[in-house]
């Protein structure tokens, strides 16, 4: 039987991501007024992102988290680090992380890209401070849930009154895990046999820095 995508691109995702935060942001409101910021994990979580703090009609700001790999396989993250050097490392790859130097060589790169990374954000953020707002925290999918979770943890430590964990698509496993590090987690679909995120997507190129800064500039200008 073959594969059909869940969705046509980012666009359409976040369109539909923005529908069902705003129905959650609906709800709390009722309890107490919600100050939303939506964080985006770049590159490819800010064309999901656009449209939720679109609909929002709030700031949309960046969180950069980068793998932390071993040479031989950069597809497999065995921790993850912030720009400001929050750190989680793997519990499942915990036996094959390199130990020692290696591992400190590993973590010492993978936050100085995300560093470079976010400095090419730099003049396109918001000035906004998430101590007691709702922290938003968006991607295009998630794989693993280390990345997603260490810039919870980076949030966290801002003293945000919520953090929403939102994505288009995340393996069923990694649901409940989610859980440990947002307040909710709102994800559109969570299939049992995930492999990839790209799969979810008919249409999934690499986010470019131009549309990235585009999506930031748009909804944050003025």
């Amino acid at each position: 039987m073959p594969h059909i995508p869940l969705f046509c691109d980012r666009q359409e995702a976040g369109e539909k991501l923005a529908q069902a935060v705003l129905q959650e942001i609906k709800q709390l409101e009722l309890l107490t007024p919600a100050n939303p910021i939506v964080y985006a994990l770049p590159r490819g979580g800010l064309p999901v992102a656009e449209p939720v703090a679109r609909s929002l009609n709030c700031p949309l700001d960046v969180i950069v988290a980068k793998k932390v790999t071993r040479p031989e396989n950069p597809e497999l993250a065995i921790g993850a680090v912030t720009a400001d050097g929050y750190v989680m490392r793997s519990r499942q790859n915990a036996f094959i992380q390199p130990h020692g130097g290696s591992w400190r060589l590993a973590l010492q790169e993978a936050q100085i890209k995300a560093q470079e990374q976010l400095e090419q954000f730099a003049a396109s953020r918001p000035q906004v401070d998430p101590k007691g707002a709702i922290a938003i925290l968006v991607d295009d999918g998630i794989a693993t849930g280390m990345t997603m979770a260490v810039a919870a943890r980076a949030l966290r430590a801002k003293r945000p009154t919520k953090i929403f964990i939102c994505a288009p698509v995340a393996p069923l496993g990694l649901v409940n895990l989610l859980k440990h590090w947002g307040d909710r987690v709102i994800i559109l679909a969570a299939p049992e046999t995930f492999l990839s995120v790209s799969r979810f997507y008919a249409e999934f190129p690499q986010v470019e820095i131009e549309e990235a800064l585009a999506c930031l500039g748009r909804q944050n200008q003025g």
